[in-house]
């Protein structure tokens, strides 16, 4: 069984947390704004996520054979969490280097 999805999803938040902590070096995981941020972000993904992937009336369908199978809360695929945080770390890590490659260029 390929397990499409989680092999993906897996492998994309390592890859996001190996580009932060080997090449950016934003220092992003030590921001208490950072965990603030994804509890928000948590906060809305589980009652929309939930409301999407319910078994007894979804919306968005998956394969068995690209899933773990394991879902929590509210019949979410586990994988769908590690989707959210690659998305969000990934755009706020460019945006940090985007920010701090800027503020040095203004410095000159």
């Amino acid at each position: 069984m390929a397990r499409e999805y989680l092999l993906a999803a897996v492998t994309t938040a390592a890859l996001v947390v190996l580009l932060e902590l080997l090449v950016l070096r934003t220092g992003l995981f030590r921001r208490p704004a950072y965990w603030l941020t994804m509890a928000i972000v948590l906060g809305f993904q589980v009652p929309v996520d939930g409301w999407l992937t319910r078994l007894d009336a979804p919306i968005v369908l998956y394969a068995d054979w690209a899933i773990s199978g394991v879902r929590v809360p509210w019949d979410i695929p586990v994988e769908d969490f590690l989707y959210g945080f690659t998305m969000v770390t990934a755009v706020l890590l460019l945006w940090e280097r985007r920010r701090s490659a800027h503020d040095a260029v203004d410095r000159r």
